[in-house]
């Protein structure tokens, strides 16, 4: 697969680059900016690189320019009725916040479930295996604030 994705014959899913980041011990946004971005202290809206989940049309947004500082946003767009899984390795050694922008998300973190609306943050615990879910009739989007430990 990862062959086919190197030649542009196939896109990964979420779920696929999830855990190819965690393999690499990457965050998915490092995994994606070490194709997609370029140095600078502004990235503006027009250069921020999108990657759009084939499977479930997810939409990715890398918001934070590439910097030193151990900080990383990334606005997700999920459409409704739709679900994306990440394993527990694509959460070692970094610590996340979801900033609910619109919409409602039910988040599945490990056994607990969070059910979330436009305004409401969340930090997540230890590594786990998290599921992002769009509750509502109309598409989520949410913040990830991801902080590399």
């Amino acid at each position: 697969m990862i062959s086919k994705i190197e030649r542009g014959e196939a896109s990964p899913t979420a779920a696929l680059l999830g855990r190819l980041s965690g393999a690499f011990g990457l965050t998915l946004s490092s995994l994606l900016a070490r194709a997609e971005l370029h140095g600078g202290q502004v990235l503006r809206v027009a250069d921020q690189p999108q990657w759009r989940d084939p499977e479930t049309g997810y939409i990715r947004r890398h918001v934070s320019p590439a910097s030193d500082i151990p900080v990383e946003l990334i606005q997700v767009e999920l459409p409704a009725g739709q679900e994306v899984t990440f394993p527990a390795s694509a959460y070692v050694f970094l610590r996340h916040f979801i900033w609910v922008l619109k919409g409602r998300l039910t988040f599945i973190e490990g056994d607990v479930t969070h059910e979330l609306q436009a305004g409401d943050c969340i930090v997540l615990g230890s590594a786990t295996k998290c599921t992002y879910k769009c509750g509502g009739p109309k598409a989520c989007s949410y913040l990830v604030v991801v902080m590399r430990q």
